[in-house]
């Protein structure tokens, strides 16, 4: 009977000992798109200061490719991972899923999705040489040159593609699609005037456009961005089937032990609400996350469903 008993308190001490020895090594965190984006900008706003609450380093590794997919796998094929994270985002785990075919994960069973990180628009820009103001001006200029207006994104299968597709229907004109490996590349290219316009998110694309060397014309959200406030959204422009959030959140492997989910739950609600982080937040334009575990996850489930709809709808495939 003690014997049983002692076995049974040990077991119930496990979840505790497992949360106290963690981490013990330094925490891989996961980035799917290439440095300098918006999903590494704000990884790594809160990877030094997650390192510091945790005592142990947390070390960002960016691992680009295939709409953010390659990244993603990482942490499917590493179920229990204690020491493994990423930034999920809109492109990794809403759309890629259902715009590509052979997407090696699922992207809510292979992942506990632990907390919503923030949320901001994408912007319409263009070259501030292109003679058009506004999104009546440019649609006008495309239906004049048809099919010599591009737009970049910083790659296949990013809600930036995406929404480029949707409003170039939406619209009724042709808006080829030029994917680049990361948004960096894609507003050289912009700036320059090799390419006449990009689909860009707020975070990145806003010390261009407060320098004057992109003018925006539009912003994707429902209502106007705080950082643009004098910028319409698609909607107001006329085109509210280009309403769309980009989002990131933060995710771990599957199999990780729930003690270990509720720390990072409230590390990260924690970190979410500290002022310098909303303030170094807003000054690029994103709103903190407010959701925990299970909205987080229902948010996943309710994108891809929104997304596959679209996609079919528009019969878009990926470039």
């Amino acid at each position: 009977m003690l014997h049983r008993r002692a076995l049974m308190l040990s077991a119930a001490a496990l979840p505790a000992l497992a949360q106290n020895s963690w981490p013990d090594r330094p925490i891989r965190w996961i980035v799917n798109f290439p440095p300098g984006g918006a999903a590494d900008t704000l990884s790594r706003i809160l990877a030094q200061a997650m390192g510091n609450r945790l005592g142990q380093a947390v070390v960002v590794e960016n691992r680009p490719g295939a709409g953010g997919a390659l990244g993603a796998d990482i942490l499917a094929k590493a179920p229990g991972d204690r020491h493994l994270v990423m930034m999920s985002s809109a492109a990794s785990h809403g759309i890629g899923p259902v715009l590509y075919r052979n997407t090696p994960y699922d992207a809510v069973a292979d992942f506990i999705h632990v907390r919503l990180v923030g949320t901001f628009p994408s912007v319409l820009a263009v070259n501030p040489d292109l003679p058009a103001r506004d999104v009546a001006e440019f649609l006008a200029l495309m239906r004049a040159r048809p099919g010599s207006i591009s737009y970049g994104s910083g790659g296949n299968g990013t809600l930036n593609h995406l929404l480029g597709q949707v409003f170039g229907r939406a619209a009724g004109v042709e808006f080829t699609h030029v994917p680049y490996r990361g948004s960096a590349p894609a507003l050289t290219d912009t700036i320059s005037g090799t390419l006449p316009a990009i689909m860009e998110s707020l975070p990145i694309a806003l010390p261009h456009l407060r320098a004057g060397r992109l003018r925006p014309l539009a912003t994707s959200e429902a209502e106007r961005s705080p950082a643009l406030p004098d910028v319409p959204t698609f909607a107001e422009a006329g085109f509210p089937a280009a309403t769309a959030t980009n989002w990131f959140g933060f995710s771990l492997p599957a199999g990780v032990q729930p003690e270990i989910v509720a720390r990072w739950d409230g590390e990260l609600a924690a970190l979410l609400a500290d002022a310098g982080v909303v303030e170094r937040f807003a000054a690029i334009g994103v709103r903190p996350g407010r959701l925990g575990p299970a909205e987080y996850t229902a948010l996943v489930r309710a994108e891809l469903e929104r997304w596959r709809a679209v996609i079919q709808a528009g019969n878009i495939a990926a470039d």
